[in-house]
């Protein structure tokens, strides 16, 4: 789970990963067989049992520096990955967020790395906490998300990652019933198909924590198999 990737003097949520720091951790993956892929390929290969070596790589809030940073070094790597857009915020920046304020992709940012293979998925309109909204705009962040990502890529959005990684059984019922095929959490109480849980991945994290976390994270998926 990545959010930015760029060059920063202040980072108070941990956010943001250096280019360079990014560029060693890809060289990690592929260094080790690892193949980073979007979500939807990943979940795909593992129902064809031939998931082997690969490795699901997402980007929340959809950062502009994901189509001039992240992007570049993933098609360099061969590597595809999915980013979690907030549709109500496209081409404006992270409003919901008290730290540096940060650009987010334009449309045609959106269009052009939907066009160099990255899975474009649903992270709601407004980057809410989705506990927090009653059923009417629990619902509108759903569904007019993903009819407004689906209006702009011209191919359909399968996928959700709930804001904060907040979700309750209500959620990720509404989620399924929207539609969406999957949908990410962060270390949810009973993962699922719509409450995948994911590792964070940050500016910190050299070798040893990268093989600590691949590690940590896979003891994890097996507990619960």
């Amino acid at each position: 789970m990545y959010h930015s990737v760029d060059h920063f003097d202040e980072d108070p949520h941990l956010v943001t990963v250096s280019p360079a720091r990014f560029e060693r951790q890809l060289a990690w993956l592929r260094a080790r067989d690892l193949r980073g892929v979007g979500m939807r390929e990943l979940l795909d290969a593992h129902a064809a049992g031939r998931a082997r070596g690969l490795v699901g790589l997402t980007f929340d809030d959809g950062y502009a520096d994901f189509a001039t940073r992240a992007l570049p070094a993933l098609l360099r790597y061969g590597f595809g990955a999915t980013v979690f857009i907030v549709s109500g915020r496209i081409g404006t920046y992270n409003a919901w967020d008290d730290g540096p304020r940060k650009p987010l992709m334009t449309a045609d940012q959106i269009r052009t790395v939907a066009g160099a293979g990255i899975e474009v998925a649903s992270h709601g309109r407004h980057h809410v906490s989705l506990p927090r909204t009653d059923d009417t705009e629990l619902r509108e962040e759903l569904e007019e998300s993903r009819a407004a990502l689906e209006e702009l890529v011209d191919r359909p959005v399968n996928g959700f990652a709930y804001p904060y990684g907040h979700a309750t059984s209500r959620e990720i019922d509404a989620v399924r019933a929207a539609g969406y095929d999957y949908a990410c959490d962060i270390a949810p109480d009973e993962p699922s198909r719509h409450a995948l849980p994911r590792t964070y991945v940050g500016d910190r994290d050299g070798p040893l924590r990268m093989r600590a976390k691949l590690v940590r994270h896979e003891l994890r998926r097996r507990s619960r198999v």
